[in-house]
């Protein structure tokens, strides 16, 4: 019997059982892929304190080396469902199941698909939703970023040290990214905006070799040729194994409080899978904090 199983090893599940094993609680992080979750998929990050600038891979990995120092149990395994058996909780992951007092979900979200024609088709052959990943294949080679919040931007420019040209597609006549990415995006020669338009469909036979786009005011179709299509177009909530649990809006977005509990006592919620108003770094580990605090104050009452 665990005192909390963390599910999820992001910044967010990182800093809950940083808390939690601070806390002298039984501490069990589990997580189905790398520590660090988005981190891994971020080229710079210069919006985290006391950073003016690291990898995104490298902060997970000083985050994930720091809790662990903690005796945190640590194990892979993707979750299927949360059984809530009031006295405990059930974490089945794989062919396991874990018994907990308290559950904290820090499964964060993933990139929505444009679900275009071509997309699954050539997805890992030109098709990316991960510019620090895959950047480097397109050297001196155009790409087409598809977005234009935060990430796309970011991300386009980013991907200027490799290709010759980045052009961002967006669906509006103006970009949804905070001001400062913006400036930095219409300073760079490299990278050129189509404004009013989506895609219709990519295009390739080995490997990504054009986009096909409309624009949505005048109907034009356009083809756009490009090695690489990096897409970014928005998120989806990684709740899909605590749906039976009924703690998310029609979305799925995880429904909390200001102490990050869900409506079901001893099930807590943090970071970009729970309905917030911003998803950053800093907000999922402060998510983290309070969860990580209210789960010993949970546990506390039980006793």
């Amino acid at each position: 019997m665990y005192d909390v199983v963390v599910i999820g090893a992001g910044p967010g599940g990182m800093t809950a059982a940083l808390y939690t094993a601070r806390s002298n609680l039984k501490t069990l992080l589990l997580e189905r892929g790398i520590p660090g979750g988005q981190l891994n998929n971020t080229a710079e990050i210069e919006n985290y304190t006391g950073f003016s600038s690291i990898m995104g891979p490298i902060l997970a990995t000083d985050m994930y080396e720091q809790v662990m120092k903690f005796g945190i149990e640590y194990d892979f395994g993707a979750v299927k469902e949360v059984v809530d058996r009031q006295s405990y909780k059930e974490v089945h992951a794989g062919n396991k199941i874990y018994r907990t007092r308290t559950v904290i979900i820090a499964t964060g979200a993933e990139h929505r698909k444009l679900d275009v024609p071509g997309e699954a088709e050539l997805n890992g052959r030109g098709v990316s939703y991960c510019a620090v990943c895959d950047g480097a294949f397109f050297k001196d080679e155009p790409i087409v970023v598809i977005g234009g919040g935060d990430s796309a931007v970011e991300e386009g420019n980013y991907l200027t040290q490799f290709a010759n040209k980045v052009t961002i597609i967006h669906r509006r006549d103006e970009l949804r990214a905070k001001k400062i990415l913006q400036e930095r995006a219409f300073q760079n020669e490299k990278i050129n905006f189509v404004w009013d338009t989506v895609v219709e469909r990519i295009e390739g036979k080995q490997s990504v070799e054009a986009v096909i786009v409309r624009n949505v005011k005048t109907g034009e179709v356009t083809r756009i040729a490009t090695a690489g299509v990096f897409i970014y177009v928005g998120l989806l909530p990684n709740s899909e194994p605590f749906l039976n649990l009924g703690i998310t809006d029609a979305e799925g977005w995880i429904i909390t409080d200001e102490t990050m509990a869900t409506k079901i006592p001893g099930i807590f919620a943090i970071g970009d899978v729970r309905q917030t108003v911003l998803r950053q770094i800093a907000t999922a580990v402060g998510d983290g904090a309070i969860a990580g605090d209210y789960a010993f104050k949970y546990i506390e009452t039980l006793n």
